[in-house]
């Protein structure tokens, strides 16, 4: 055994004075819809609903034997709280910087993990300012910095998962799939299973608005994004981990997967409501793919790692909007509705029984001829809109779908 496994079996066996190991569940629902064998390693069941504990938690243990006993680190989401759990549990002290930007619950729930161990911070408008603010706070005060996942320590912590879904499976199994942010979990995990079973075949699976890992590998080197989106905000990272980086770099890139953001959104919404589990975008990301593998998983046995659970129901409306927009059941569109009486009685008549009108609004109402009417409609039969947009065009009714485009939905959705 290298000394890496060794280790990474030592922080496991740590971790259970302070949580249990997290369950591995099959997962009749997924199995049966995709001919396999399908277990989620449910990391969104840890005691901060995100793996991010399993990293602080190492990381922090060895630097408290050493002697540190303040720590400092900028997150606005699972890193934070997985730290101020931890300092709780140490006794020691932690000072969180979060972007002012930061939402409310976000803050609270990080506060309740630490409670008097933990001081929040709140500095710049962006998780780079808000990076530099910590950073400068370390060299001011001598403070240990702990990286989300560019650290040994934290990545040797979240090679721990590697270590249960091997302890928890009486075989190795055929497939392992998990996400990539800043690729602290997928480069711990593929060191340990490269060295105890290398037999598994991995897939790592990105956001399609954050493909760091991707584009480094088709670089040869390290490369930040020059912007991503942001909404799968657990994984959307610009730039992949050095460390980490050491490690995946020779990942083959097909092996790289991209997960669309709206499609994410489907399969949380699916995962909510036939099986009642809560994913984050992040965690939904390994469960996301299974789809375009196809007969990569079929007849195998495959272990989704979710890595977190973290969701606001805040979100739930925008997440439930672009479920319907993946799935082709919602649209918007520009109409040039004529300025005539009956003209929009006409309209409603080429609606079908099962379409309902979720926008309507005038946009432009000074035009002679024609008024601008912004419309979204939604329905049960994706197969519907092309019919609507046939009558559309026979009827003389110009429209322009702007359900993809990013910049018009953006002002005007």
């Amino acid at each position: 055994m290298t000394r890496f496994a060794h280790d990474a079996r030592a922080a496991a066996a740590a971790m259970r004075a302070l949580f249990p190991a997290t369950p591995m569940q099959r997962n009749v629902h997924l199995s049966d819809r995709f001919g396999a064998e399908i277990w989620l390693k449910r990391e969104d069941l840890s005691p901060v609903r995100s793996y991010k504990i399993r990293g602080a938690f190492n990381a922090m243990r060895k630097q408290v034997a050493r002697g540190t006993r303040r720590f400092v680190c900028a997150s606005a989401g699972n890193h934070a709280q997985g730290v101020a759990y931890v300092c709780a549990h140490f006794g020691v002290e932690g000072v969180i910087f979060m972007p002012v930007t930061t939402p409310r619950q976000k803050i609270d729930k990080t506060r309740m993990f630490g409670g008097a161990a933990v001081e929040i911070r709140l500095a710049g408008d962006y998780f780079d300012d808000t990076l530099a603010a910590a950073q400068a706070h370390c060299a001011e005060t001598g403070a240990h910095f702990l990286s989300p996942f560019d650290d040994a320590d934290v990545i040797e912590g979240q090679a721990s998962v590697a270590v249960e879904v091997l302890a928890e499976m009486t075989d190795a199994p055929d497939l392992l799939i998990l996400p990539v942010g800043g690729g602290g979990l997928s480069s711990g995990m593929l060191t340990y299973l490269r060295e105890e079973a290398p037999e598994t075949d991995v897939r790592l699976v990105e956001p399609s608005g954050g493909r760091s890992l991707a584009a480094a590998l088709a670089a040869g080197h390290l490369v930040t994004l020059p912007e991503v989106d942001s909404f799968v905000d657990g994984a959307a990272v610009a730039r992949i981990g050095t460390r980490p980086f050491e490690v995946l770099k020779d990942v083959a890139p097909d092996k790289v997967l991209d997960a669309p953001e709206d499609r994410i959104c489907a399969t949380m919404i699916d995962m909510l409501n036939v099986e009642g589990i809560v994913l984050e975008p992040a965690g939904a990301m390994s469960v996301d793919v299974l789809g375009a593998l196809g007969d990569a998983v079929r007849g195998k046995r495959v272990v989704c790692v979710t890595s977190g659970g973290n969701f606001d129901f805040e979100r739930l409306p925008e997440v439930k909007e672009r479920a319907l927009r993946h799935a082709g059941l919602k649209k918007y569109f520009i109409l040039r509705m004529p300025q005539r009486p009956g003209a929009l009685k006409d309209f409603l008549g080429f609606l079908g029984p099962d379409d309902d009108i979720a926008r309507f609004e005038y946009l432009k109402k000074s035009a002679r001829n024609f008024g601008s009417v912004l419309i979204g409609i939604e329905t049960k039969d994706a197969a519907g809109f092309p019919r609507l947009f046939a009558k559309l065009e026979k009827a003389g009714f110009p429209y322009r779908d702007i359900t993809g485009d990013p910049l018009l939905a953006e002002f005007l959705i």
